[in-house]
């Protein structure tokens, strides 16, 4: 007989219940609605359980991009679920707790440390969402309204309420949120105030994991870049994405021949080697500021200080890679390749 393992999660069985859609829960894909009723299930299987027409609203079967009206019976079978792994510890929630900026009855932001996911999966038991959520309980809606990645630092917006969390999405479909973002391009920026047009392409690689190209098959991005410094050799810059793409502005500016220092992904790998070097250790990707109208048509204007390592870096690793990079052979070769070769290219 095949005994249990002591690190395999529990599991128990739900029961069937009926939930009525109030104004607060309306306007959500029932699919989303699900995940958050049922976690731990995996997404196949709540698929499947919509498919078979197991889950019913007001007696009939519906299609996962269905979007709940308020006024809506919801029936959720019985599922098996797995219970999560362990809980965050008390230090972890009360780190990310303290990170909070701002709050109100309906928003709450928070200055989001590096090397924290947005949320927990792919390996990483919990990411921001999981850790406030654990430090307050009383939020059993708490959303996110956008992501960043997980190596960037800086502003991001979460939701306490799905009436917020709608009315937030809207704002950034209509384009009246405002996002500003600081980087450390490798290279001497040129181009002045330039906006950088090119459609992005995701594509996985054989692990899984996301990788974005500059393709005329993907969707329309838009980044406006400004230069906020130059160190000869690096350039800092301020990037606000008119759209919001994944890898939008790492993918942009490695387009334009200046990707961002410390980017594994897609930076250069010989210049990551010489800013590790120099103290720094991660992407240098910080989100500065963000900004939209609340329902008062007054201006909201969020932001996060820059993170103590890129601070750290900038006022000396930055000057010593520049430094080394200016008299390592081949430097002005090197220099020259990264140039767009007409206008036309820019």
């Amino acid at each position: 007989m095949q005994q249990k393992s002591e690190n395999e999660p529990e599991s128990k069985v739900t029961r069937v219940r009926k939930v009525c859609i109030d104004s607060e829960l309306a306007g959500q894909r029932i699919d989303n609605f699900l995940r958050r009723e049922l976690p731990g299930v995996p997404k196949g299987r709540l698929y499947r359980l919509l498919r078979r027409g197991e889950v019913r609203v007001n007696g009939g079967r519906i299609r996962a991009e269905y979007k709940l009206q308020e006024g809506d019976e919801v029936r959720i079978p019985p599922v098996r679920i797995r219970e999560s792994g362990d809980a965050p510890s008390a230090d972890s929630t009360a780190r990310m707790a303290d990170r909070i900026i701002y709050e109100d009855k309906r928003l709450l932001v928070v200055d989001k440390p590096t090397g924290v996911a947005v949320h927990g999966g792919s390996g990483i038991s919990h990411g921001v969402i999981e850790l406030l959520r654990h430090a307050r309980p009383e939020l059993k809606d708490l959303s996110l309204v956008h992501r960043l990645d997980r190596e960037t630092s800086g502003c991001l917006v979460l939701a306490k309420r799905r009436s917020a969390l709608r009315e937030l999405h809207a704002k950034f479909r209509e384009g009246v949120v405002e996002k500003n973002y600081l980087a450390l391009a490798v290279g001497d920026w040129q181009f002045g105030d330039y906006l950088i047009d090119k459609p992005l392409l995701v594509q996985n690689r054989r692990n899984g994991e996301r990788h974005v190209v500059v393709s005329s098959g993907g969707k329309p991005a838009q980044t406006r870049v400004q230069l906020s410094r130059t160190f000869g050799k690096y350039s800092l810059l301020q990037c606000a994405p008119k759209t919001g793409r994944t890898h939008q502005i790492r993918v942009h500016l490695q387009s334009m021949q200046h990707p961002i220092a410390g980017d594994e992904r897609y930076g250069d790998e010989e210049d990551n080697r010489r800013v590790r070097k120099f103290g720094l250790k991660r992407l240098f990707l910080h989100a500065q500021s963000i900004a939209f109208p609340d329902d008062s048509g007054n201006e909201l204007h969020f932001t996060a200080p820059l993170a103590d390592d890129l601070e750290r870096f900038l006022t000396k690793g930055v000057i010593e890679a520049r430094r080394d990079r200016a008299t390592e052979p081949g430097s002005q070769a090197r220099a020259a390749r990264r140039k767009p070769k007409s206008w036309a290219d820019r």
